[in-house]
């Protein structure tokens, strides 16, 4: 059974960080691409950033600079550090697996806010 599970949310204030961790298990680690994705109430699911299988990122251009993706094929973790936060950056955050011909798998989401 394929589980990927999402911790690290909260609520900060504007200018601070936080630190998301994505623990997969019952799949292949090593041979996905794993990502982060967001969703704000009300708007679709976006882009946040990827790790593919030779530790190449990629960010949406709203993080770039901001936030740093890795990836740790021991552990089978992927973590999305996020620094100087803003109100925008709130939302559902989604750990996303995905790898040619196979399906993609998701986990539950956990809940960033940032607000004074």
């Amino acid at each position: 059974q394929v589980q990927l599970v999402e911790s690290g949310g909260g609520l900060v204030q504007p200018g601070e960080s936080l630190r998301l961790s994505c623990a997969a298990s019952g799949i292949a680690f090593r041979d996905y691409t794993m990502g982060w994705y967001r969703q704000a109430p009300g708007d679709r699911r976006d882009y946040v950033a990827t790790v593919d299988t030779l530790q190449n990122t990629n960010y949406a251009d709203s993080v770039r600079g901001r936030f740093t993706i890795s990836r740790d094929n021991v552990k089978n973790t992927t973590v999305l550090q996020m620094n100087r936060l803003r109100p925008e950056d709130t939302a559902v955050y989604y750990c996303n697996a995905k790898r040619a011909f196979f399906r993609d798998f998701w986990g539950q989401g956990t809940q960033v806010t940032v607000s004074s």
